[in-house]
Formats: C-alpha cells, sequence, structure tokens
C-alpha cells in the first residue's frame, strides 16, 4: 500500500488482482468496525428501561419458539422446528442469570426435549390457564410481575402479557397482541425473534458487551 493509502498498480497502469493491500485494507476495516455499537431502533431504545428490571423469560411456544407450523408424522406423532440461534440466546441468557420457562397451551414430546436440551427452569404444557401458571411461578421464584418478561403471539397470551413487566411479541403475532405489548421484535416467531429478545434483556442489563467478548 502506498503513503497516500491507495494500492499501486500493476504493470501498464492495470491493478493485480487480488492485491494483498487490499485484503488487508479489507481486515482492518471490518476490524474497526467490530468495536463500534451496533444500532439500534426507536423501539428497542424504548423498551430497555422494561428489560433492565427482568429476572425471568417466559415463552409461549407455537408461533414464537416456533414458526407455528406443526407437521403429523406417519405414526401418529408431530414435528417442529426450533432455530439454533433462539436456543444459543436462551443460553446465554441464562449464563447471565436470567431464569427462562416455557409455557404452552398445547403438549408436545418435541417441546419437553429441547427444554431438556436447554435447560430451561419451568416447563409448563398442556395449559390454557396461563395467568395461574404465571401467579404460581411468582410465588415460587420470589419475583415481583415488573421483574418478568414475556413473548406471546396470539389470544390466549393477552392475560400474562397484560401482567409482565416487559410484554413482548414476534413479527408474525396477530394484530391484538403487537397493538398490547411493550415490544415487537423485527423477526418472526422461529426465526431468531427470541434471540433478538434475548439480546434487548441482555444489552439493558449491560451483559451483552461483556458476553461477546468471551466468544471473540
Amino acid at each position: 500500500m502506498s503513503d497516500n493509502g491507495s494500492c499501486p498498480e500493476g504493470k501498464g497502469g492495470e491493478a493485480v488482482y487480488p492485491l494483498d493491500c487490499e485484503l488487508t485494507g479489507e481486515v482492518l476495516e471490518k476490524a474497526g468496525l467490530r468495536g463500534r455499537p451496533v444500532a439500534r431502533s426507536p423501539e428497542w431504545q424504548a423498551a430497555l428501561p422494561r428489560a433492565r428490571l427482568v429476572r425471568l423469560l417466559l415463552l409461549d411456544v407455537d408461533g414464537v419458539l416456533t414458526d407455528g407450523t406443526i407437521i403429523y408424522t406417519h405414526d401418529g406423532g408431530e414435528s417442529k422446528g426450533f432455530n439454533t440461534q433462539d436456543g444459543f440466546g436462551l443460553r446465554i441468557l441464562q449464563e447471565a442469570g436470567v431464569a427462562v420457562g416455557l409455557i404452552s397451551a398445547r403438549t408436545s414430546e418435541a417441546v419437553t426435549r429441547r427444554a431438556a436440551d436447554l435447560r430451561l427452569q419451568y416447563v409448563y404444557q398442556g395449559t390454557g390457564r396461563k395467568l395461574k401458571v404465571f401467579e404460581d411461578i411468582l410465588t415460587r421464584s420470589g419475583l415481583r410481575p415488573d421483574q418478568t418478561a414475556y413473548m406471546g403471539d396470539d389470544w390466549l397470551d393477552l392475560p400474562l402479557l397484560a401482567r409482565a413487566g416487559l410484554a413482548a411479541a414476534p413479527a408474525n403475532a396477530v394484530a391484538e397482541i403487537r397493538q398490547r405489548v411493550h415490544y415487537v421484535t423485527a423477526r418472526r416467531g422461529g426465526h431468531g425473534a427470541v434471540r433478538e429478545l434475548c439480546e434487548l434483556i441482555l444489552e439493558a442489563r449491560d451483559d451483552l458487551a461483556g458476553l461477546l467478548r468471551t466468544y471473540s
């Protein structure tokens, strides 16, 4: 690379591709960008004060941890797809000391296995009375409602969303849910919505940057 920051020309005035100086410059540019803060939306910024208090994240399953699709197998079972980025987000959230739980109106062996893989603290399936489960969890944990976050996508989630300190919904949630929550993720359920919420909570708690450094 020349003194003025440009790459030298090859024979006949033509640039040689790829030039080492071009590659080096690209690496240096990326290294400089790595330390810059990620741009966040006004909605993200507005949700930070509520997210800062969160000590427990509770989630619906279908439409939140999954895209809502249920596939029935030939042997009478069913299968669901889970997002690995969501899973990693839940793992690092727990590393930061935030408990995680699931509350689902349906019962699924796939959910049981996923919850076990992620070592989730609270797992409730087959319950339509989500608010009653929420109250039971508060009693067991000793937490206040404002120390909880909940993400749901449909009408069954409305009572619990009204009680949680941070109410969130994925981008695919029905309109009645999106209108009543504190934060709607840019991503859809089953496609990183939960990961986005995890990062919001971690940033609010000033844990995100430190966790990122441990993996850098």
